[in-house]
């Protein structure tokens, strides 16, 4: 198993082979969090959501900029210090609650692949205009065949660090050449002419709920960063990791903008709507389409990898004894069946893409709960850490703040979908 990795090294091993293991291991972590959280589902829902709100989409963004810095501070460190999966922490904070979380984050993990993988189908249309089922199916057997190399692990690194510059130049060209109203981006990111919680819970969903929040926590754990002494660099990490996909999201949400604002319409309705890659087709002609199926193919595939290792991740919550090949055999099944329910069913990818993101918002809380329990009344788990009562009581209040979205987004949510 990759666990212990760093802990397990050879006692011949420099102090400076030691460093670089781990600073690749925290980039792991912090690029499989990040480019999970701007994944094909949030670079959708930007684009429907601004062609809605306009403007006043920027405050939904800082939210969700907001709300990811609280929650990715808190489980990483979590995990961290305890050394143990999510799913174990609560087992440990609340008997059977870990099974409980496992459950939800498998299903919303499920449903999030499926989404990804229309992501991917969606950006091979765009770049070559393959039928989206047969471009899904391409993304989600590349995949499998990541999962089934020999050496996973370092595979799916180096994908998800490639994907990552890619998705971060393409995304930059397109905003410079939407020419967005920025002064009137700003003021609307803390003064905004519309609210609306529905679109804020889809968007933190899509970003940091379901699977997302503990992507890089259990990659981390993974590559054998856990333990208090490995608190300072994994803490640089998440914040590293969140200002980047903050930067990306709040770009994309510029490029969107500019287009909307020039007064192109958009369509939202069409079966085959596909409001992004309009987006960047006005930006930029057919070239800017062509450039999206590539930002939308290399979201994919990071998204896919992402959602099916992390899903993967819980099932240890069922058997303890799951060796690194075993997960990652299981982690073949997991996209395979995805593949499956995207070739079979009918919803249009952008709109499954949309509704997954709400529906992860609506997981979010349930397990942020388990863990602010955790660090609250289980001094006993944290090995003798003190935790920052400031980073607690962030927690508690994003916490509380989740659960009202949640309330109150439930109803309009499931309505994306005509449930």
């Amino acid at each position: 198993m990759e666990t212990n990795k760093l802990a397990m090294a050879p006692e011949g091993a420099s102090a400076a082979d030691t460093a670089r293991k781990k600073r690749y291991a925290l980039l792991s972590a912090m690029f499989l969090m990040s480019m999970s959280a701007v994944g094909p589902g949030f670079i959708t829902q930007t684009a429907t959501f601004t062609v809605k709100l306009g403007a006043a989409f920027a405050f939904g963004i800082i939210v969700s900029i907001l709300i990811d810095f609280v929650v990715q501070a808190n489980i990483w460190r979590i995990v961290a210090v305890t050394r143990m999966r999510a799913s174990d922490i609560a087992n440990a904070a609340i008997p059977g609650s870990g099974y409980f979380l496992a459950v939800l984050v498998i299903i919303g993990g499920l449903f999030f692949n499926i989404g990804n993988i229309g992501g991917a189908g969606l950006g091979f249309n765009a770049m070559l205009d393959l039928d989206p089922k047969i471009g899904g199916a391409i993304g989600a057997l590349a995949a499998i065949g990541i999962f089934l190399s020999r050496r996973a692990g370092v595979a799916m690194d180096r994908v998800v660090f490639v994907a990552a510059f890619v998705k971060l130049a393409l995304i930059v060209y397109a905003a410079i050449v939407s020419g967005p109203p920025v002064a009137e981006a700003l003021r609307q990111t803390v003064l905004p002419d519309t609210i609306d919680f529905a679109t804020i819970t889809t968007i933190v969903g899509g970003t940091v709920g379901g699977y997302i929040t503990y992507a890089g926590a259990h990659r981390l754990l993974d590559r054998g960063m856990g333990g208090v002494e490995n608190i300072a660099a994994v803490n640089r990490a998440a914040f590293s990791g969140i200002a980047i996909t903050g930067v990306l999201r709040y770009i994309l949400f510029l490029a969107i903008l500019g287009v909307v604002a020039s007064g192109v319409a958009i369509d939202l309705s069409g079966k085959a709507a596909n409001p992004a890659g309009q987006a960047f087709r006005a930006a930029a002609g057919n070239i800017g389409f062509r450039l999206f199926g590539a930002v939308l193919l290399a979201s994919a595939m990071t998204s896919i990898i992402g959602a099916a290792y992390t899903s993967v991740s819980f099932l240890t919550a069922f058997k303890k004894d799951m060796t690194e090949r075993h997960r990652n055999f299981a982690t073949v099944g997991f996209i395979a069946f995805s593949l499956i329910c995207y070739v079979l069913m009918t919803t249009p990818p952008a709109a499954m893409l949309v509704f997954v993101g709400g529906l992860n918002g609506l997981v979010l809380p349930i397990g942020l709960s388990i863990f602010m329990y955790a660090a609250w009344k289980r001094a006993d788990l944290m090995n003798g850490y003190q935790y920052p009562r400031w980073l607690l009581g962030l927690g508690v209040l994003t916490c509380a703040l989740t659960w009202y979205m949640g309330y109150k987004s439930i109803g309009p949510i499931f309505a994306l979908l005509g449930l």
